[in-house]
């Protein structure tokens, strides 16, 4: 069937399923048209044709035998019905010459990439050699020539990825055992008796083959020396049972003996002894006491040890000579002994590291704060925790005593750092922790109970900030009673100084609520006047605070903004005076104990200055070296000396000898840093703690300090 438009041409629509030429399906059709299936638009149309496949490749081209569509107007209106007519072919059918015409469509491309290359014999061959040739005369005619600009391109690369893959963190633990003698002993008897009942089987089997063609009376002794073994089989399992019963017992009995009071009180006067025997030489150091020398130790070590005894005697001797003569000349004898000596005879003063508080449970946790209890001099509280709040984690509180320096004897874990601690004078016992969540606790370090006996969490009032510094203060009670009262101050980081109340909880009220102040700047002549700026919060973050040791309504407090307020108990809104110096947060104030009109600041500004209560300007600045100067304290026995710790180093000033230059300093560890300086009560002795937990003890040799309690 074929369809032509009205200009003549062939628009027959073409089969869209080609099937396989190698199968034929003879197939007859019949085109019925009706009245029923056409609309009525007058067309007109073939009343009936038939059309004949004669052969498989005819179906599969679609051409048929001879037709002709007369007119059509309305082709898609005509509704068509097939039909299978069986038809048989005759022999003329199959003998019919027919005519197929094969055409070929137009190609479709889908992909069309033309090549760079060309062939030497296609017709474009010259065209494409002759520009070949014109690039390369360009190319060659490029360098030096104003008609060509030089054009550079990047491509962007891809964004590197990092993966980061996080695992558990590995717990090791240390785990031990105990095996005493009886242990041993029932241990090496079990395994005597074990291999038995294996060698009296095999010799009753023995018994029985070896008997096995002998007499009737042999037999009966093969079953008596059976019966026998069995019987001593059952004997070795009664001893077993025994035996572990026994073993049992001991077991319970080891574990009651360990795990008794006076077990333990002996193991603790044994642990006493040890280290007295151990570091007796360094305590001896520490308190000043004589070295005790051990008798049995060689002839030549003996020698050594009495000549540098029968040494130091006479250089004793000679010393109280000298002093009684330069007391008869009124001249101070640190002077006459400094004039007489040669420089080579000149000892320089030095710090001699004698021992250090560390273990494993304080290693890698930084010391934050120590305190000396108020009677028992030998008994040290410090506080670990860390300043950064990225490296913050759970806080601990040790108290050490000089008779273990290896183990603390009360350990106190805290939920968060350790910021600043104290101990109590009217009830010794009691150790107050500031941590840095702003919570204060109270333990008692008399009890073993490593819980707190006041917490102020439950308190509406409490700090919101980290509390710096903590301090127990006894104040006059004046006319309403006799004696001095304790109270509990704190500095937060929240801007508020609070007194805290010990009853069946801890609550507090504001001592001062510390407000910023604008910087003095000077204004220079034609400058106009700058609008205030607006501050995001009133209250400065306060550092640090001092009592003043005479008066103790009166004292000091450190900001961040490197100001230093003198403020009243008596006035909680106003300053009396404010002394500005500092370029940067102030972390540490401190009253002279002799000179009670001057006081020391130190500062995140790599400097330490000295002022005096009546002066807002700075007498003398000190700074030795490019580092953030973190805590600093007055000597005990001189108006002159004090210690200061900064990042990098320890250094003890004398200002009777140099105001410019430390007299000691003591350099710091590869990556570590010193945080805390702390003076020994009854001794020339300086605790400094650091960065990796560990809190060195040293001796101040050769520092002769000035009797004198003036600056």
């Amino acid at each position: 069937l074929q369809v032509f438009d009205d200009e003549g041409k062939d628009v027959t629509p073409h089969p869209l399923f080609r099937p396989d030429p190698n199968t034929v399906v003879p197939r007859q059709g019949k085109l019925l048209a009706s009245s029923a299936y056409f609309g009525a638009t007058g067309s007109v149309f073939l009343s009936s044709f038939s059309m004949h496949q004669t052969s498989g490749v005819n179906a599969n081209l679609g051409s048929f035998s001879s037709s002709r569509l007369l007119t059509s107007y309305n082709f898609s209106d005509v509704h068509v019905r097939q039909e299978e007519i069986k038809e048989e072919l005759t022999k003329a059918d199959l003998d019919r010459r027919v005519d197929i015409y094969l055409t070929e469509t137009e190609t479709f491309w889908i992909l069309d990439m033309p090549s760079v290359a060309v062939s030497v014999e296609s017709e474009d061959a010259g065209r494409v050699l002759e520009r070949n040739r014109i690039y390369v005369d360009i190319c060659k005619n490029r360098p030096g020539n104003d008609r060509f600009v030089e054009k550079m391109m990047q491509t962007i690369n891809g964004a590197v990825k990092n993966k980061e893959v996080q695992c558990d963190k590995i717990i090791m633990e240390d785990k031990g055992v105990m095996a005493t003698s009886w242990d041993l002993y029932d241990s090496f008897n079990v395994s005597e008796i074990e291999p038995t009942p294996k060698a009296e089987g095999s010799r009753a089997t023995t018994g029985k083959s070896s008997t096995s063609h002998a007499t009737k009376e042999h037999d009966q002794t093969t079953s008596v020396s059976s019966d026998r073994g069995s019987t001593t089989s059952s004997i070795v399992i009664l001893e077993s049972a025994v035996l572990a019963r026994i073993h049992k017992e001991e077991e319970c009995l080891s574990e009651a003996i360990l795990t008794s009071e006076n077990f333990r009180q002996d193991l603790f006067f044994m642990e006493r002894i040890l280290m007295e025997n151990i570091f007796q030489p360094k305590l001896a150091a520490y308190r000043q006491f004589p070295v005790l020398i051990d008798r049995d130790v060689t002839s030549g070590t003996s020698g050594t040890v009495a000549a540098v005894k029968e040494a130091k005697q006479e250089e004793h001797d000679e010393e109280k000579k000298d002093k009684e003569e330069q007391k008869e000349a009124f001249i101070d004898p640190s002077i006459l002994s400094d004039l007489n000596k040669t420089p080579e005879e000149i000892v320089r003063p030095r710090l001699e590291r004698l021992w250090s508080y560390i273990c494993d449970l304080t290693n890698g946790h930084s010391v934050s704060s120590m305190a000396w209890s108020k009677v028992n001099p030998d008994l040290l509280a410090v506080g670990y925790g860390a300043f950064d709040f990225k490296e913050q984690k759970k806080g601990l509180a040790c108290c050490w005593s000089l008779k273990n320096p290896m183990w603390p004897e009360r350990i106190f874990w805290c939920e968060h750092g350790v910021t600043a601690l104290d101990f109590s004078t009217a009830s010794p016992n009691l150790l107050a922790v500031g941590m840095y969540n702003g919570s204060v606790a109270i333990y008692n370090v008399r009890s073993c109970n490593a819980a707190a006996l006041l917490d102020s969490s439950e308190s509406s009032n409490k700090h919101t900030g980290p509390v710096w510094q903590l301090r127990w203060v006894e104040q006059d009670r004046g006319a309403t009673g006799d004696g001095k009262k304790e109270r509990l101050i704190c500095i937060s980081a929240d801007g508020r100084i609070t007194e805290w109340l010990i009853q069946k909880r801890l609550d507090c009220t504001d001592l001062m609520k510390i407000k910023r102040t604008e910087s003095e700047k000077k204004k220079l002549p034609g400058e106009k006047e700058r609008k205030s700026e607006a501050l995001i919060s009133r209250h400065a973050p306060g550092m640090c605070f001092d009592f003043h040791p005479k008066d103790t309504n009166c004292y000091l407090a450190g900001t961040e903004e490197g100001h230093i307020h003198k403020c009243s108990c008596s006035c909680s809104e106003q300053f009396l005076k404010t002394y500005r110096g500092h370029k940067g947060p102030v972390y540490k104030v401190a009253w002279n104990p002799f000179s009670t009109d001057m006081f020391l600041s130190c500062s995140a500004d790599w400097s330490i200055i000295l002022w005096h209560q009546d002066s807002q300007t700075p007498i003398l600045t000190f700074s030795s070296a490019t580092a953030f100067v973190h805590d600093i304290m007055w000597s005990p026995k001189s108006a002159c000396v004090f210690a200061a710790a900064n990042e990098s180093r320890v250094e003890i000033w004398d200002l009777s000898v140099s105001t410019l230059n430390p007299g000691i300093s003591c350099f710091a560890s590869p990556r570590v840093k010193f945080t805390s300086v702390l003076f020994a009560k009854n001794t020339d002795c300086l605790l400094v703690g650091d960065t990796k937990g560990e809190v060195g003890v040293f001796e101040l040799q050769n520092l002769a300090a000035p009797n004198s309690n003036k600056v």
